[in-house]
């Protein structure tokens, strides 16, 4: 199979791979935003909350201090807040009910003492997939990690494939988006690419060969409407990356040009990091670094992004331009 390609496993109906779900002009909400207060859930509701006409909002987050954040988005992007267990049936049920789709954004890059990949991807989205059923929803949205794949060696990877795959088989049709690192302002992923590019030395890990293709937020802000308005009845998962791949230590180098600074780059032995992260889970409750978290981050890059791009119907935004907006530099 091609990157990028339909999922073979419960496609029920095969969707014309340059059809772009949004000519099909469908009524997008309501809405269910899960995991609404990250940047991407923030940016998703303010772009949707700009559709004509604009979709009924709601957003699932586990706590006041997440549904606070949403209260400070301006007015017309503000959602209906539902304070849930995202592993409580009955409470997804009732946030989902009314609701045309969902958008799924819960997940874990790394697991603690009491958070845990089984629970985060496999149990949230057994739960989805039954609660979505019995409230009626015609499309559920899942942001997934690329290279997740059930039979991965990757702890993380593996989680986030069977995830995938409990909604795939789920009787609600759904909708994988398998991405790599986002780049946006405000991402944390940005952050760190500032702060490695702007620092007089910068460590790469390995030498910076690992492969790195990201996505500009607001191409995948698309890509996600996109598939709120496939109407189709059918399942699949896509592969979407931005237009580049290239090693990590070139992507600094980039952003490093365009804010018109010149770090040293100081290679570290892939060992030694993976053997930091060991210790760390061995002697932290919540370790900063894991091996799973590690292997993601190495995880290579390099896809064709083109199949996805013409089932969603969108167009890639160059490579710069993402870093410039997400690097925050003027013109």
């Amino acid at each position: 199979m091609e990157p990028g390609a339909l999922s073979p496993v419960n496609h029920r109906r095969a969707h014309p791979a340059n059809s772009g779900y949004l000519r099909l002009h469908v009524t997008l909400g309501p809405l269910l935003v899960t995991g609404a207060n990250g940047h991407l859930g923030q940016r998703l509701l303010q772009h949707l909350s700009g559709q004509t006409p604009r979709p009924e909002l709601h957003a699932a987050v586990r706590s006041e201090r997440a549904a606070a954040v949403l209260a400070e988005l301006p007015a017309g992007a503000q959602p209906k807040t539902h304070l849930v267990d995202y592993l409580d049936g009955a409470a997804i049920e009732a946030a989902a009910t009314g609701c045309r789709a969902v958008v799924h954004l819960v997940g874990i890059l790394k697991e603690s003492s009491n958070s845990r990949y089984e629970d985060a991807h496999e149990g949230t989205t057994k739960v989805l997939a039954e609660a979505a059923a019995r409230a009626g929803v015609q499309r559920i949205v899942y942001l997934s990690i690329l290279g997740s794949r059930p039979d991965s060696p990757n702890a993380c990877l593996a989680s986030k494939g069977r995830g995938e795959q409990i909604l795939l088989d789920g009787p609600a049709p759904a909708t994988v988006l398998r991405v790599p690192m986002v780049l946006g302002p405000g991402e944390i992923a940005a952050h760190a690419l500032r702060g490695r590019a702007s620092a007089p030395i910068t460590f790469a890990i390995g030498g910076g060969r690992s492969l790195e293709q990201p996505i500009d937020g607001e191409d995948l802000v698309r890509a996600v409407t996109s598939a709120l308005a496939n109407e189709s009845g059918e399942s699949q998962a896509l592969d979407l990356a931005g237009p580049e791949s290239l090693p990590s230590r070139e992507l600094v180098a980039r952003a490093a040009r365009l804010l018109g600074t010149s770090p040293r780059t100081v290679p570290i032995p892939v060992g030694l990091v993976r053997f930091a992260a060991a210790c760390f889970e061995r002697f932290s409750s919540d370790p900063p670094l894991t091996r799973a978290m590690l292997g993601v981050l190495e995880h290579d890059d390099a896809i064709d992004p083109g199949p996805a791009c013409r089932a969603l119907g969108i167009e890639l935004t160059p490579l710069d331009v993402s870093l410039r907006r997400a690097l925050e530099i003027s013109e």
